[in-house]
């Protein structure tokens, strides 16, 4: 992955000679005739550079910035103990210059950068490679298209990120959208974080994706594991399902037109459906689904072990829409099933071959609202309260 470069533009002040009107002789006269002094010329401080000169056990995930607060860098070439050239990127604003791969572990590292008419040379050594890593993953395959509503969500192991280290995680997540749209990472807990834009995605958008988690401390004495990269894009149509309690409808919106509405039965009063915006998590053509999976015996009165037909996963916790045979005579009048929207077989069919995983599912007028990160729920609140489950300002 490459991070995009941004050339700075400097303002240089000239210093201005000022003419001081007098009277009486000029300093010629005043010191005896002889030569005015010039002023002795200033050179630029020298650029103090992080990590610093000499510096050991630096992690690989480092990134090359300067100790003042307020310098921009404008360019940094690092090499390694052979003479290669790192690659690498300035941040937009100048404050780093990051690697576009993590570092060689015990590896030493030179560093030449410049601010404008600054510059240093440095070395650093690295790190050897730690025992206790994190792992990480994305609920993204490279290459893959998804629905209009794919948030990108990462889960941590190993006990995840807790808050006093999710600042320094989080710069480390890196997301680019073509075409450009604004977007900000949410932690829902400390093994998830999801990231969206204001709205929807863009139809055909396209997206890269770094987590930067190599070599990175991430708290607890423990460090990412690997970098994660890869590619996405979004679908160039607008899939939309929408649930209304209230009628039992299912609707199939594309590209704000009505293409098929179904009648379904929601979750009975003791286990009501939840309310909310939800993305598809999974698709899965047949599976079984069995009770005793969450704690309650398949031979109980509450109990269940059931094939099922096209079964699309909205929340961790189990709600799916699928196709329920069993409740035809229910669909459209009453609400039987666990949680779960149930659907005819042809209507599931039809609902399952349509969709992509990322597709938004919303359903309204039932008894409980749907819990954060008990699936991908980052459109389950508005902008502002998104944007303010940040770490960064």
């Amino acid at each position: 992955m490459r991070l995009r470069t941004r050339a700075l533009s400097l303002a240089l002040v000239p210093a201005l000679a000022l003419g001081l009107a007098a009277c009486g002789n000029d300093a010629s006269e005043q010191d005896g005739g002889g030569a005015p002094t010039a002023p002795a010329s200033t050179a630029a401080a020298p650029l103090a550079v992080t990590p610093a000169d000499r510096e050991t056990n630096v992690p690989v995930s480092a990134e090359i910035g300067v100790k003042e607060q307020g310098v921009a860098l404008t360019e940094v070439t690092l090499t390694d103990g052979a003479g290669a050239t790192v690659e690498g990127g300035l941040r937009a604003d100048g404050s780093t210059w990051v690697p576009a791969d993590p570092l060689a572990y015990d590896t030493t590292y030179t560093v030449r950068a410049t601010a404008g008419d600054r510059a240093a040379t440095s070395t650093f050594t690295t790190m050897s490679r730690p025992g206790n890593r994190m792992d990480a993953q994305i609920f993204m395959a490279d290459g893959k298209t998804y629905g209009q509503a794919m948030p990108i969500v990462v889960e941590f192991g190993q006990g995840g990120v807790k808050e006093a280290d999710r600042a320094a995680v989080e710069r480390r997540l890196f997301v680019q959208s073509d075409p450009p749209q604004l977007g900000v990472w949410h932690w829902d807990s400390d093994i998830q974080v999801e990231y969206r834009p204001e709205k929807y995605w863009q139809p055909g958008t396209k997206l890269t994706v770094r987590l930067g988690l190599g070599g990175l401390p991430v708290g607890g004495g423990r460090y990412g594991k690997v970098d994660v990269d890869l590619t996405a894009s979004i679908d160039t149509k607008r899939r939309e399902i929408q649930v209304d309690n209230a009628t039992k409808k299912m609707t199939a919106v594309e590209d704000g037109k009505t293409l098929q509405t179904y009648p379904v039965s929601l979750g009975k009063k003791e286990a009501p459906s939840f309310s909310g915006t939800m993305v598809i998590i999974e698709r899965l053509e047949k599976t079984t689904f069995d009770s005793s999976t969450y704690g309650v015996p398949a031979s109980s009165a509450d109990g269940y072990r059931t094939d099922v037909q096209y079964a699309e996963r909205l929340t961790w916790s189990g709600q799916f829409i699928h196709a329920a045979p069993w409740s035809d005579a229910d669909q459209g009048r009453r609400n039987v099933s666990h949680g779960c929207v149930n659907v005819s077989t042809g209507g599931g069919k039809w609902i399952f071959d349509w969709t992509r995983v990322g597709d938004p599912v919303v359903i309204k007028g039932t008894e409980e609202q749907l819990p954060v990160g008990d699936g991908w729920t980052a459109w389950n609140m508005s902008w502002e309260d998104f944007k303010a489950g940040s770490a960064l300002s």
